[in-house]
């Protein structure tokens, strides 16, 4: 038996502020107001992650483009370290935690200087040794690992860097499949008790990172075990961008809030007594029965 007294929701904005501070604190509002708990985004240094060649070819889907080239897209899409602070700020001041996934050491550091309760490594950083060395040794916060798209001997290697820096303790690990969107059938939701299994009782906690379409399969995941569901947020499924069709719009947010509630609430052993909702029903059904 599972019991999990509150599961956490993270509203993963990503990029899909489209480049613009304005629509992120609104994303961030709207957020807060569907109950999630963590808003995430993303920061990345295209010139340090994209080769010459992959920086100056085009989108591979120019109506999702927002520059000439793939990297003026990615660049267009990036907020400044300081737009990150006063994005922080206000998710503190609508009573929700900021995190962000960093894609290269640069991100990383750029980050970690205004100290957020967590970073995020997403699942295509994961092996990068010397980013996971750095933020294991300098940062304190939560540091959140997704492992999609990980061998096991990449998954093991991560495990050796964290724990060899005595930070498992405070790292969460996330069960994730990277495809956008996946299929139920894909999803692999059983992922969930092979890391509890493995790492529970070394890690904070085992997450879920969901790429599915709608919310059938989260009160799944946290039966299962995952203390965090992490989901994409969009205000429109219509704007422009790679990941507004495979995120959830707020009404959607806030349906997934009541059923992973209503999942958690659910999550208990039936006393030995008949309990108080069944009483009456006792008192009438038993009594004709006798």
């Amino acid at each position: 038996m599972v019991m999990i007294m509150k599961i956490l929701l993270c509203a993963e904005i990503g990029c899909n502020h489209q480049g613009s501070v304005s629509l992120a604190m609104s994303m961030i509002r709207a957020a807060a107001a569907s109950g999630a708990d963590i808003v995430k985004f993303q920061k990345r240094s295209p010139r340090e992650l994209l080769s010459p060649t992959a920086f100056n070819a085009p989108h591979p889907v120019p109506e999702n483009a927002f520059g000439d080239s793939y990297g003026a897209h990615r660049e267009h899409l990036e907020l400044s370290g300081e737009d990150h602070q006063w994005l922080a700020l206000h998710c503190a001041a609508n009573g929700v935690a900021y995190s962000s996934s960093v894609w290269d050491i640069t991100s990383a550091k750029e980050i970690a200087t205004f100290a957020p309760a967590m970073i995020k490594v997403p699942s295509a950083s994961n092996t990068d040794d010397a980013m996971l060395g750095w933020l294991a040794a300098n940062f304190g916060g939560e540091l959140h690992i997704s492992l999609g798209m990980t061998s096991p001997e990449e998954e093991s290697r991560i495990i050796e860097i964290l724990s060899r820096a005595n930070r498992l303790s405070d790292t969460v690990l996330y069960a994730c499949v990277s495809g956008y969107p996946v299929s139920a059938g894909d999803a692999c939701l059983l992922e969930i008790t092979r890391l509890r299994w493995l790492y529970g009782g070394s890690v904070k906690m085992i997450g879920y990172s969901g790429h599915h379409l709608g919310i059938a399969l989260d009160p799944a995941a946290a039966a299962l075990g995952a203390g965090i569901i992490e989901r994409h947020f969009t205000l429109d499924k219509e704007m422009k961008g790679t990941d507004h069709s495979a995120s959830l719009t707020p009404s959607e947010f806030a349906a997934l809030r009541e059923a992973v509630d209503d999942t958690a609430a659910a999550l208990q052993p039936k006393p030995l007594l008949p309990l108080a909702v069944e009483r009456e029903t006792r008192r009438k059904l038993k009594n004709l029965c006798s």
